[in-house]
């Protein structure tokens, strides 16, 4: 195998072959080389083995795993790539080649490999079918229909609204296209940033990939060959966000188990077979012992949570009977065998809009929202992705497979866009994607996005910082309203009030005032969270560990504080009462000169916690909120720690491909201690931007090791 590899200051690859097949390979392999512990955590976790090396902890999410069947799902799908495009599946295989070549090499550069006594496994065709599945199955958020069964089941149907907002366990993204027509160069601009979980390594690796077909740069997915979801391909660039649509359905099933087996009740009234088989999952450590968990599918899919009572006993039925009644998982990749990997090739190639558009059309999931622009004045704003025709019932809660009138009739057409005054706007809230879904964001980050690009006539790739960091919060008004309503305050309470009515309503990291208001929230949303009123949803059912962020009270009445404080009425609660009580408590324990800073920090999730507390190193503080441009998510009423931020942002500018700029949370590498592990992270925190360099010439050439590989 010939290719080059270059990279430039922060250690970023920039990868040159001969034809499309060897960059795949080599892409493989120096991804390996770069993160190859996280390449082996993210085998694992699709494999659902996980913690036969890191422990118990990682059980329930092995548990999920094998009860969804990702492994069989990822076989599937790529089986089925071969048979439809066999190109594209050559070229996935490339792509493994290379990381097999190269993981050995990466694992003795990473430490976690001796510490865990992981030895690096083998990849199979079908492994990066099993990263992107196992990375987007929870992105559409299905278990939040667990909660809606609950706040329904306790509260009713009219309490869904009242906690509707973007769950704790989705993604989210900022992304804005602004046409030539509002650019000093008369050449579009597209910048963002995807929110997701933040990890070390990072969930986006930034790279280049050229060969006499094509020459893309952009943020891929570590595991994954191509660049999927931001790119630009020096003319034409695009980016997507979450489209928030509806597209996993829940189904309670009805099970019994027989001499022969287990059967489920279909719609037609006919109990028929459900396939099923015991797993044997290994656990690490002291107390490490194996864990059997039974597999089961039904005719809607796998079944997810709960399994058939025993032999004789009549399965349960009704809406008292919800919490206990086993559940199955139906999503499109599970029935089509598509993943959509059929979109990655020819998004490489694209050259105009028109092929962005088209590859678009074989996505199948996540479903996003695109928006695409081009060196010629052409512009894309669509969703793009594979949802259901079914019953409106489906979307809102898990509902029953026995009963006709839930099954899936066809596929959604994919709307498009409009662009407004020159620009177009995504992050996350209602717009070309609100017929697909049940639940958006809050309108607070587009709307500011909006007004900010409207605040001057003409903007520059180098502007659009100033939009990436804004730290204004719309969504604290219905707070601070009830602060003004307030009178009779003793002296300490009532100078809080009057300074936070004083605050500029920015989440900045060295700000007392924006402290004092997330103290204040904080207290209020654990009165709420306290209210009899809310009791009955303070004990989630024992559903999977898994799932049990989405179902946690405390943190679904911090997201929904804005409605729960603007509903005409709550339940009889006395809201006025408890804004009182949260103020006076945060006057009397609100530390002397706290920022929010202090105690919103970075908080990334690592896949092997260090050994001993003082080994992490000291994360630094974060300014934004959940609802800012700047969206770095805590939990308030919990922690301010922040576990949620920018993966990555990016502004690609179609005048000038040298002129886009790019950032990632940490750095290019896997390996702690690499000169480039971490050292992105003083310009991300800033909001400062990494060059694209495109020149060759100024980036400097690594020896490809021929020796340091590993052959079969």
């Amino acid at each position: 195998m010939t290719f080059d590899l270059y990279r430039d200051a922060h250690g970023i690859p920039h990868l040159r072959a001969g034809d499309v097949l060897a960059l795949a390979r080599a892409q493989g392999r120096v991804t390996a080389r770069d993160r190859a512990w996280q390449l082996e955590v993210e085998r694992h976790r699709v494999r659902g083995t996980t913690a036969a090396f890191l422990g118990r902890e990682a059980l329930p999410w092995d548990r999920f795993a094998r009860r969804a069947r990702l492994e069989d799902t990822a076989r599937r799908c790529h089986t089925a790539l071969e048979e439809r495009d066999p190109e594209t599946a050559a070229w996935v295989r490339a792509y493994v080649e290379g990381v097999n070549e190269g993981l050995a090499a990466g694992a003795r550069r990473a430490p976690e490999f001796a510490r865990t006594g992981l030895a690096p496994g083998r990849w199979e065709p079908w492994t990066p079918f099993g990263v992107w599945l196992g990375t987007h199955i929870l992105f559409a958020g299905f278990p939040a229909k667990l909660w809606r069964e609950e706040v329904v089941r306790h509260l009713g149907p009219e309490a869904v609204g009242l906690f509707a907002a973007d769950g704790p366990g989705t993604a989210g993204s900022n992304g804005w296209l602004v046409t030539g027509a509002r650019t000093a160069t008369g050449q579009a601009v597209i910048a963002g940033d995807p929110h997701r979980f933040i990890e070390e390594p990072g969930v986006y690796q930034q790279i280049r990939l050229a060969c006499p077909e094509f020459d893309v740069l952009g943020l891929a997915v570590p595991g994954v060959p191509g660049i999927a979801h931001f790119a630009h391909t020096g003319t034409v660039a695009w980016a997507i966000t979450n489209a928030m649509a509806d597209y996993q359905d829940l189904y309670r099933e009805r099970l019994r188990r027989t001499p022969d087996g287990v059967e489920a009740l279909d719609p037609d009234g006919t109990w028929r077979p459900a396939p099923a088989h015991t797993e044997t999952i290994e656990v690490a450590g002291a107390e490490g012992r194996p864990e059997e968990v039974e597999v089961i599918e039904t005719a809607r899919g796998p079944v997810v949570i709960g399994s058939p009572p025993p032999h004789g006993t009549t399965p349960a039925a009704g809406p008292e009977a919800a919490p206990r009644t086993p559940l199955a998982l139906r999503h499109p990749p599970r029935v089509t065998g598509d993943l959509g990997f059929g979109a990655l090739l020819p998004l490489l190639r694209a050259r105009r809009v028109a092929d962005v558009d088209r590859a678009f059309d074989r996505w199948a999931e996540p479903v996003n929202v695109v928006l695409a622009a081009d060196t010629e004045g052409g512009t894309l704003h669509r969703v793009a992705g594979r949802v259901p025709v079914r019953a409106a019932a489906n979307r809102v809660r898990p509902v029953p497979a026995w009963e006709p009138g839930h099954e899936w009739t066809g596929w959604h057409e994919t709307p498009y866009g409009d662009l407004d005054g020159g620009l177009a706007v995504m992050a996350n809230q209602r717009g070309p994607a609100a017929p697909l879904g049940t639940e958006f964001a809050p309108p607070h980050r587009a709307d500011r996005i909006r007004a900010l690009l409207g605040g001057r006539p003409r903007w520059r790739a180098a502007d659009m910082p100033e939009v990436h960091t804004d730290t204004h919060l719309a969504s604290a008004a219905p707070l601070l309203d009830h602060l003004a309503a307030l009178d009779g305050l003793a002296p300490a309470p009532a100078a809080l009030r009057e300074r936070l009515l004083r605050w500029d309503r920015r989440m900045a990291a060295d700000s007392a005032d924006a402290a004092a208001y997330a103290a204040v929230r904080g207290a209020l949303v654990r009165r709420l969270a306290a209210e009899p009123a809310f009791a009955v949803l303070a004990d989630p059912p024992a559903y999977p560990e898994v799932f049990q962020p989405w179902l946690a009270l405390l943190p679904r009445v911090g997201l929904a504080l804005e409605h729960l404080l603007t509903a005409p009425d709550l339940y009889g609660i006395d809201r006025p009462a408890l804004v009182r009580a949260a103020l006076e408590e945060t006057a009397v324990t609100l530390g002397e000169g706290v920022t929010w800073g202090d105690t919103h920090r970075l908080a990334p999730w690592r896949a092997l916690p260090p050994e001993a507390p003082g080994e992490a190193p000291q994360e630094p503080g974060l300014s934004g909120d959940h609802d800012c441009v700047l969206s770095t998510s805590s939990v308030p009423g919990l922690t301010d720690l922040a576990s949620r931020a920018s993966a990555a942002r990016y502004v690609w500018d179609l005048a000038r491909r040298e002129d886009s700029r790019w950032i990632v949370p940490f750095g290019a590498c896997g390996v702690p201690g690499d000169p480039h592990h971490r050292d992105q992270l003083p310009l991300w925190l800033t909001g400062g931007l990494a060059p694209v360099v495109t020149d060759w010439t100024l980036l400097t050439e690594e020896d490809v090791d021929h020796e340091d590989v590993d052959h079969e």
